[in-house]
């Protein structure tokens, strides 16, 4: 789509490919949302949405994607892809920026399919927007949280090298909760062999970014 160029970007790793979502992937991954993405009574998030009946889940999961197209901007952007593992549609990776061009600065957030968990998937799909952000579009710093109560995702972040950036505290259901703010420097981040970046170029823009001679 020569007006929309992001439907051509991906990003491949040795296990898995990270696209923006076709139609038929939306609806695999409103599955996913609707089959579940953590144990009963956990909570891994702020918003609290996967506490909605499966049905709601599932429409939720399709909406956001078309809010964030609608929405985008070179200043303001949210870039949610899908995650294909072995020809199935496995859960989310998001990557995010604000002012990106001056701050150099992206975030993270992402979920995983209950029932693909404990794969090493959820590592390998957050470097692979790592190394989009750092060897496609130049990252100075990469940013993630978790509840101090979800030692998966915190793990992760360590695996690859982040480092505590702070706590906060968050209103979570009917309570507080304390949240660890992790950073990712570029320095302290390691490319990965087979990790590789596809139709970047014609995007560039997208990100706020100049186009390349």
């Amino acid at each position: 789509m020569r007006h929309w160029p992001l439907f051509a970007l991906r990003v491949t790793t040795p296990r898995l490919e990270l696209r923006l979502p076709t139609l038929d992937d939306l609806d695999a991954l409103a599955d996913r949302a609707a089959e579940g993405v953590h144990e009963p009574g956990g909570m891994p998030f702020g918003v609290p949405w996967t506490d909605a009946p499966p049905d709601e889940r599932a429409r939720s999961t399709v909406q956001i994607h078309f809010r964030q197209w609608g929405t985008w901007s070179p200043d303001n952007w949210s870039c949610s892809f899908v995650v294909a593992w072995e020809g199935q549609i496995v859960g989310t990776q998001g990557m995010a920026g604000r002012d990106f061009a001056y701050t150099g600065e992206i975030s993270t957030g992402s979920w995983l399919g209950l029932r693909f968990q404990d794969k090493g998937i959820g590592t390998e799909m957050r470097a692979a927007v790592l190394h989009l952000a750092f060897a496609g579009l130049g990252a100075r710093h990469a940013t993630s949280s978790a509840f101090v109560d979800n030692p998966r995702s915190l793990a992760v972040s360590r695996k690859l090298g982040y480092r505590d950036d702070g706590i906060e505290v968050h209103r979570r259901r009917d309570g507080a909760a304390q949240q660890q703010r992790v950073r990712l420097a570029r320095e302290d981040w390691t490319a990965r062999a087979g990790f590789e970046i596809h139709g970047l170029d014609p995007c560039l823009p997208l990100f706020g970014l100049p186009p390349r001679a």
